[in-house]
């Protein structure tokens, strides 16, 4: 589906990236105008621009973005959107989107992240760990180099790029004559060493990882200028080593910043010419402090937009003030243009909803069908991107055009082989929402079917919704395998305000693992079709954690499980995420023990099928190899699945086979649970 939407000033042109099916993995960069498509970038159709060699940088960003398409897979404009530049296999590439074709553009070396200055004269990018500017009369000059191996400037560290969603290191001041930009040094950080088992001539790859409790990367900021004069930006780093965000608008750079508790966010303004930083604003928390993309931002007279939680309700505030009501949940801020703030927010947790807050007319929800929409809005114009229980959609919206019908930007999205049906049911005295997936050919009252709990469970996702997501048609295809599904989001996933969520401070698995178990039992009382004799349990990353630990944990209620890159030792684990939900390891040991299924090996009394690919820096496999050494220790038979090559994220032609593997093992342990009755 089309995806990276930008907004020309006008409102009139739409950029975006799009592949040319969901079979074809190659990104073309396109633009909509008055109805029309026009292709801008075609990888296959410049010369020169053919396969090569991804600079490692560019690899890892594309794998904490989960990018899965290779050609233009993301790309920046100048403020008039009229100059898009994008990287090609580390080539540096640039199009005017007024005509003409894309053009190489000269630079020192493999490229990564390019963005063109405001003004369009030149293209900042990052290369061997250094940030260079070329402009575009010609020249290319080296703005900030890397002291050492261990340094780099205007590249994000790997938790802000993991956890905290922060993918970019620099940021263009409004009059194109300096930059902001982030240093890091991570030479206190631990090294992890990922070697390829299945070519044991090939090195390991080291990678910086900071794990719970360990040194972080020190990171500060600088205020340079095209000559390379620079400033360094002064805030307590020590206090505060954490930079969640920042930015460069008409008032000037700003910065945000945690303390390695998560307890406290600050907002910093920065003074441009000195670098000194003052507090505009402060969250706290005794939990932690929920970081909400897209803020800080600041409105045209300088109004901050920040989130407020208080009660059960996580607020969009506008210079300080509440504009939206109770209940209504925010997620996300979009963008601000003038005074107008457009940002996502739930009222029902199975939807998120685009709103446009302007401070004379209030707030207006602007997606009306049933989903999950994101979206862009410029010069009067809105795009709407969303994914619905019939697919995906893009609408694009001028509000000159009245009240007509919304023009439709072409998805080439697959349509599924199956067509999944939900049932969406509310469970359980802490009104759990779910969803029931049944076989089409099932017949209501027929025969007891096996149940298959299919959960993510944790913090950051919901796959529960009224959608049609790739999980969505998973659970179906396994329901059409002779399984009733049941997918539950429970405490501690988004979407149904900030005293949910944090339930699990403390404890990620107790609260997780209740709610799967009350859902179960409450959806056998709605559907008497569900045989609570044969239930299994997968899932995949902290969705693999919980079915892990439900077969330890509660072998009386699952009776085998499939756990896919499973978190067992919370220790592991990088800091930033880790140590929001538990408290650093030394001060609250407690908490580590409590989560972790380290240690509770012996408690193993059902199948289980250990999933890990031998690839994966976000949950290392030696979580797997660890936790399956402890089984073997205590005597408790297991199964064992490596995914030679894999990342956290497996090949499309990997997860298809993973179907049919978790598929025949749950039906075999299910059979044998029934046989031993």
């Amino acid at each position: 589906m089309p995806r990276h939407l930008t907004v020309s000033p006008d409102g009139r042109r739409v950029l975006f990236v799009r592949t040319g099916s969901g079979t074809d993995p190659v990104g073309r960069l396109w633009q909509y105008e008055d109805g029309t498509e026009r292709l801008l970038a075609d990888p296959a159709l410049l010369v020169g621009a053919g396969p090569g060699a991804v600079p490692e940088e560019e690899r890892l960003r594309r794998e904490r973005a989960r990018e899965r398409s290779v050609g233009v897979v993301s790309y920046a404009t100048d403020a008039a959107v009229r100059l898009a530049a994008f990287a090609l296999s580390g080539a540096l590439w640039a199009v005017r989107t007024d005509g003409g074709a894309p053009f190489p553009v000269p630079a020192a070396g493999p490229v990564v992240d390019p963005r063109p200055s405001p003004d369009g004269r030149h293209i900042a990018y990052v290369t061997g760990r250094c940030l260079h500017v070329v402009d575009m009369a010609g020249g290319d000059r080296q703005l900030a180099r890397a002291e050492s191996p261990d340094v780099s400037y205007g590249l994000p560290e790997y938790v802000a790029a993991e956890s905290m969603q922060r993918l970019r290191g620099y940021w263009w001041a409004p009059d194109s004559d300096r930059l902001l930009v982030a240093r890091v040094d991570t030479s206190r950080v631990a090294r992890r060493y990922l070697a390829d088992p299945a070519d044991p001539a090939k090195p390991p790859r080291v990678i910086a990882y900071p794990a719970a409790g360990t040194p972080n990367a020190e990171v500060g900021a600088y205020l340079v200028a095209l000559d390379g004069e620079r400033v360094e930006v002064a805030w307590d780093r020590t206090a505060y080593e954490y930079l969640v965000d920042a930015g460069w608008d008409a008032h000037g750079p700003f910065l945000a910043v945690q303390s390695r508790d998560q307890r406290t966010l600050r907002t910093l303004a920065v003074d441009p010419v000195t670098g000194a930083t003052e507090v505009r604003h402060e969250r706290t928390d005794p939990a932690w402090v929920e970081l909400v993309p897209g803020t800080p931002a600041r409105t045209a007279s300088g109004a901050l937009v920040v989130p407020e939680d208080a009660g059960d309700t996580r607020y969009l505030t506008v210079g300080g003030r509440r504009v939206t009501p109770e209940g209504l949940q925010l997620r996300e801020v979009l963008g601000v243009e003038g005074e107008t703030v457009l940002f996502t927010a739930s009222e029902d947790p199975l939807e998120t909803h685009v709103w446009r807050h302007e401070p004379e007319q209030g707030n207006q929800r602007l997606s009306r069908g049933p989903g999950r929409y994101a979206g862009v809005a410029r010069g009067g114009t809105v795009v709407l991107a969303g994914s619905t229980p019939d697919g995906a959609e893009v609408s694009v919206v001028r509000a000159a055009e009245g009240a007509g019908a919304p023009a439709a930007i072409a998805s080439f999205a697959e349509e599924p082989v199956l067509a999944p049906r939900p049932v969406h049911l509310t469970l359980g005295a802490r009104q759990l929402r779910g969803t029931l997936f049944l076989p089409s050919w099932h017949r209501e009252g027929a025969e007891k079917l096996p149940v298959l709990v299919d959960p993510y469970g944790g913090p950051g996702m919901q796959k529960v919704g009224r959608t049609r997501d790739w999980f969505v048609c998973v659970s179906q295809w396994f329901a059409e395998q002779g399984f009733a599904v049941l997918a539950v989001d429970g405490r501690g996933t988004p979407g149904r305000g900030p005293a949910w969520e944090k339930t699990i401070h403390g404890d990620q698995l107790t609260p997780a693992l209740e709610d799967q178990v009350d859902a179960l039992q409450a959806a056998a009382a709605q559907c008497g079709d569900l045989d609570l004799t044969r239930v299994g349990i997968r899932g995949w990353s902290f969705g693999g954690y919980l079915a892990a630990g439900a077969v330890l944990h509660r072998p009386d209620v699952f009776h085998a499980a499939v756990a896919g890159a499973p978190p067992t030792d919370m220790r592991l684990y990088d800091s930033h995420w880790k140590e929001r939900y538990l408290g650093h390891p030394e001060e609250h040991p407690e908490n580590y023990a409590r989560s972790s299924l380290t240690g509770d090996g012996h408690l193993l009394r059902r199948p289980l099928l250990l999933v890990h690919g031998l690839a994966d820096d976000n949950v290392a496999v030696a979580h797997t190899l660890r936790f399956s050494a402890e089984l073997l220790a205590a005597g408790r038979p297991h199964s064992v699945l490596p995914l030679s090559g894999a990342t956290h994220a497996p090949a499309d032609a990997v997860n298809e086979q993973l179907l049919y593997a978790q598929r025949d093992f749950l039906r075999d342990a299910l059979r044998r649970n029934t046989d031993e009755d």
